[in-house]
């Protein structure tokens, strides 16, 4: 639906105004789910959350306007690396050796993209680049300051979602007031309201339900498990991508997302070691019990032929 939006003709410089739009939408929503707001979060906290709120989606549709949409698809996969160091700076938690490889795995696969992008992208910008960056950067941040916030003050998610999209609702339209650019963006998406203002408003209300997981993910599991999850949905993304609109391919598009996609399967497999091990264990078990069945059949086979 994103790339639907910035596929309109002259929509490269309205990123902020859509994610304006996106923010009036999850503020809205939020306030319907809450029958009697408080903030249990202390403010200066919202407001952090807030800033990288804003900085993370308002960077992430901007980057749309000057990037590949896989490319900027694969980056957001990506965000497992900043998260890691995200954790270890914020929370000072401790990661093992295949946390460690998957995040390595990710970087090697994210430049190899980077390059074949390159190669063959007639979008290519750097500009775009250092967008989708620094929203990774403050995607890393706000995740690791949400997860510790909502464990310490054992916060809804609805409360953290009305108050960081409120507050980022304001930075946003001060930001778009003082840069002159919310005449501009209001008249252009005034003249094309059903692919603007319709896209975004399925855009918001699936992307608020969206959050609203994310958020309960990082609340049961920690931020890293939750962009693991999403991670794989992106990937699933780029796919439809590739099928729904035409653009340049190569294969090594698909060998770099196949390294990204191997380092989240390292991600996952150490996070739930248990239960994978014990899978792979009963399937090796009926394996071989199969193949003894089997072996046994044969044996008795060759054994009435020999008498007969």
């Amino acid at each position: 639906m994103q790339e639907l939006i910035f596929r309109l003709p002259g929509m490269q410089p309205y990123g902020w105004y859509l994610t304006l739009i996106q923010f009036i939408i999850y503020s809205v929503l939020s306030y319907s789910e809450m029958y009697f707001i408080v903030g249990i979060i202390p403010w200066k906290v919202y407001f952090q959350i807030s800033f990288y709120t804003v900085a993370t989606m308002g960077l992430s549709n901007a980057s749309v306007g000057y990037l590949n949409y896989p490319t900027q698809v694969i980056f957001k996969c990506c965000k497992l690396v900043p998260v890691l160091i995200g954790g270890i700076l914020i929370q000072g938690k401790k990661y093992g050796i295949i946390d460690l490889l998957a995040a390595i795995l990710m970087s090697f696969g994210l430049a190899l993209f980077t390059l074949a992008d390159s190669k063959v992208s007639p979008n290519f910008n750097p500009k775009g680049y250092l967008m989708i960056s620094l929203a990774l950067v403050a995607d890393a941040i706000i995740g690791n300051v949400q997860e510790k916030a909502m464990k310490t003050f054992n916060a809804s998610n609805e409360e953290v979602v009305l108050y960081s999209y409120s507050i980022g609702t304001c930075f946003i339209f001060i930001g778009l007031l003082f840069t002159g650019q919310l005449p501009s963006s209001f008249y252009f998406f005034a003249k094309h309201p059903a692919e603007t203002y319709g896209y975004t408003l399925i855009l918001g209300t699936v992307g608020y339900f969206g959050v609203n997981l994310v958020l309960t993910l990082v609340r049961i599991s920690g931020a890293l498990v939750a962009v693991t999850i999403t991670t794989m949905r992106k990937a699933i993304t780029i796919i439809f991508s590739f099928y729904l609109f035409s653009k340049p391919f190569t294969q090594q598009y698909i060998w770099s997302g196949l390294i990204v996609l191997l380092a989240i399967y390292l991600n996952i497999y150490n996070k739930n070691k248990q239960s994978f091990d014990s899978f792979f264990e009963n399937i090796l078990t009926k394996f071989k019990f199969n193949l003894k069945k089997y072996l046994s059949k044969n044996d008795e086979k060759k054994e009435i032929f020999l008498e007969v």
